[in-house]
């Protein structure tokens, strides 16, 4: 099992889970972030820090394309350690539907 990145992380990019997490598993994009699931330890402790429940472990029903896209970037995304604002209009689009449709990008962030 490892956890991944879910769409409702597009245009929120709430950092608070990369803080916590022991290994150093998340990558930035430029709206989103993901973790690379060969180096997620299954520990869980950043799933209760996400303020929108973006973060959901592999095991639920569902997620097998949110599984590929955590993988994917997290191989050319830098990673991020440290705990950043998120952008001034993240609460906007915290319920907003259809956000990788409309606003995914494979831009990468700045990472740390």
């Amino acid at each position: 099992m490892t956890y991944v990145v879910t769409e409702v992380c597009i245009k929120c990019k709430y950092t608070d889970c990369v803080e916590v997490c022991p290994v150093d598993c998340f990558y930035e994009g430029a709206n989103m972030l993901v973790i690379h699931p060969d180096e997620c330890i299954d520990c869980g402790v950043c799933e209760p820090e996400c303020p929108v429940d973006a973060i959901k472990p592999d095991t639920e029903p569902g997620l097998d394309k949110w599984l590929e896209v955590n993988r994917q970037y997290s191989e050319t995304w830098p990673n991020i350690t440290t705990k950043k604002p998120a952008p001034p209009d993240a609460d906007a689009f915290v319920a907003e539907p259809d956000k990788f449709e409309k606003y995914f990008t494979t831009d990468p962030g700045e990472g740390d």
